[in-house]
């Protein structure tokens, strides 16, 4: 699956005035404080829920980001599993300069995506926005396309044509061992993988790779039923 968007931009984050009518309808003032707090927390849930569903599917999400990725934009693609960026594509982690905490997903995702606490916590207490160059330091994003947004979503189409040739069982089966071992400890992951690769080892896909390599042909894999709802 492609993540990009239109033509000007990725996202500009957060529509402060869609925002505001959200938090009035939610939080009912004659209510007492607590019973506010519990709506609010359920909202945020829904919010979080949908945006992290990149990360809940079982295929590969790419993010094919240009121009500014600013806020939930942020949060959106550290959901996703590889992240392309335009030359002239510019983060920030903006929620600071609208009074909140970074809610949905980009204060969970960024620490274990980039490695570095300090420089995160940077971005998140400053708000500042940071470059696609820098973005590629930090382990945000994996390459830079010269261009903007019909560059970049060229590439990462290339770049999803190449995995959908590989055999979705070891596909989804990396992903799946790849996201529990960010979660868990090294001899977890082990023990986990032992569980997955012990029915995923018989599927058809092995003796089609190595009938296809004796060939020389490409291998031909049976599709992989997906849940039509994540």
């Amino acid at each position: 699956v492609l993540a990009s968007s239109l033509s000007k931009m990725f996202t500009a984050g957060l529509d402060l005035n869609e925002a505001s009518n959200l938090v009035e309808e939610t939080a009912d003032m004659k209510r007492d404080g607590a019973r506010t707090s519990l709506s609010m927390h359920k909202l945020i849930r829904r919010f979080q829920e949908a945006i992290t569903k990149p990360d809940q599917a079982p295929f590969p999400v790419i993010a094919a980001v240009h121009g500014p990725v600013f806020g939930l934009g942020v949060d959106i693609i550290s959901s996703c599993d590889i992240r392309y960026a335009a030359e002239n594509s510019i983060f920030a982690i903006k929620e600071v300069d609208v009074g909140l905490a970074a809610d949905i997903g980009s204060l969970a995702y960024l620490p274990k995506i980039t490695g570095n606490q300090s420089l995160i916590r940077e971005l998140a207490y400053t708000g500042r926005a940071f470059s696609a160059n820098e973005a590629e330091k930090l382990g945000l994003v994996s390459r830079i396309i010269p261009g903007s947004r019909e560059e970049v979503v060229k590439a990462a189409l290339e770049l999803a044509k190449t995995i959908a040739g590989k055999s979705p069982i070891a596909v989804s089966g990396s992903k799946r061992l790849i996201s529990h071992a960010r979660d868990h400890s090294v001899s977890e992951n082990l023990v986990y993988t032992q569980t997955w690769n012990a029915h995923a080892i018989v599927t058809k896909d092995m003796a089609e790779c190595a009938t296809s390599m004796k060939e020389k042909r490409t291998p031909e894999f049976a599709p992989l039923k997906v849940p039509s709802k994540l």
